[in-house]
Parts: C-alpha cells; sequence; structure tokens
C-alpha cells in the first residue's frame, strides 16, 4: 500500500541547529510526492515527504502483531540524511509496520527512524493481514542425547606435556627445565 510520509520542520531550539524535523503523520493511499508543502503555521511548516510502499510480509507477522499489540499501534519511516546540500534535509528510505525491523535499522547509526502512529484503517489493513497469514509456531523443547561427554577430557592442555601434573603448564616452560 502507498503511504505517505509528512515531516514538520519547526526552528531549532540551539544555535547549531536552525532547523528541527520530524515525521509527524502518515496518509494511507496517498499519491506521489516529493516534498510538497501541505499546511504552514508561522514558522512551522508540514511537508507531504515521499510515498514509500508498506509491504506486508508472511514471515514477519508475529513483528506485526507485536506493534498492532503495543499501547498505541505505530508504523516506522527509516529515513537517512540527504546526499546533497539542498533544501531537502532527508531522503525516505522505506516505511514499515514491523518494529523489530524498524530497530534492525537504529542499530547502524546511519538511518534516522521516525515512529509515527498508525491511523484506525491501516490498524485494520495490518490486523487483515495478520489474521489471514499468522501461524503459531509450536515450541518445541530440546531434548539432550544419552552421551556421556564428561568422561573423556578432551582438549585440555598441550598434547606435548606428558605428566599429568602439568596439563596447564607452557611447552616453552618444559623446554627450559630440560635445558
Amino acid at each position: 500500500m502507498p503511504v505517505g510520509v509528512v515531516m514538520r520542520r519547526t526552528p531549532g531550539v540551539t544555535r547549531w541547529a536552525k532547523w528541527h524535523w520530524s515525521a509527524v503523520a502518515v496518509l494511507p493511499g496517498a499519491g506521489p510526492a516529493d516534498w510538497r508543502e501541505l499546511r504552514r503555521e508561522g514558522e512551522a511548516v508540514e511537508y507531504h515527504a515521499a510515498t514509500p510502499t508498506l509491504e506486508l510480509h508472511g514471515a514477519e507477522t508475529e513483528a506485526y502483531l507485536h506493534g498492532l499489540s503495543a499501547e498505541v499501534p505505530s508504523v516506522y519511516v527509516v529515513m537517512r540524511d540527504a546526499e546533497t546540500d539542498g533544501p531537502v534535509p532527508y531522503e525516505v528510505l522505506l516505511i514499515t509496520a514491523s518494529p523489530y525491523e524498524a530497530q534492525d535499522y537504529t542499530d547502524s547509526g546511519d538511518e534516522l527512524v521516525g515512529k509515527i502512529p498508525m491511523p484506525h484503517g491501516l490498524v485494520a489493513w495490518v490486523r487483515d493481514f495478520v489474521e489471514e497469514h499468522h501461524q503459531e509456531e509450536v515450541f518445541v523443547k530440546r531434548k539432550r542425547d544419552r552421551k556421556r561427554i564428561d568422561e573423556v577430557q578432551d582438549g585440555i592442555g598441550d598434547p606435548r606435556i606428558g605428566k599429568p601434573g602439568d596439563v596447564y603448564a607452557s611447552p616453552a616452560l618444559k623446554r627450559r627445565r630440560m635445558q
């Protein structure tokens, strides 16, 4: 589903940052956009920055369930600093309903991830997808094999050292004693 991303620009609060940018809303089913101005209130301006496609995958339904069960179901917008020094500060890479995927993008530090509350229609669309495709994974407890591995002490010390008392001794140290 194409989902428009709304970015808000407000004046910065420090002398080092002239503007503060944040992802504030999504527009499900929006048409293409390229930083089109939507609304202006004093110095605060909202832009329809981009319209990435929100893709849902059957293997990710557990993550979508986790996101839907949150107090405020959200989508996550992944952005990167724009390569050019023009008026566009960020490039919108993708939008996801998976909190797990969003967390993966926060690990590198190269991307910014914005958390935006899902509109009710988008919540219903994701919930319908999950109900259709989710399959509970059956927990299978791992069973140990009956082989006794504690009877043989393999890999302790150096095989060049003969005495059991010197199992942890260094071979170089043994050579010095022999001389």
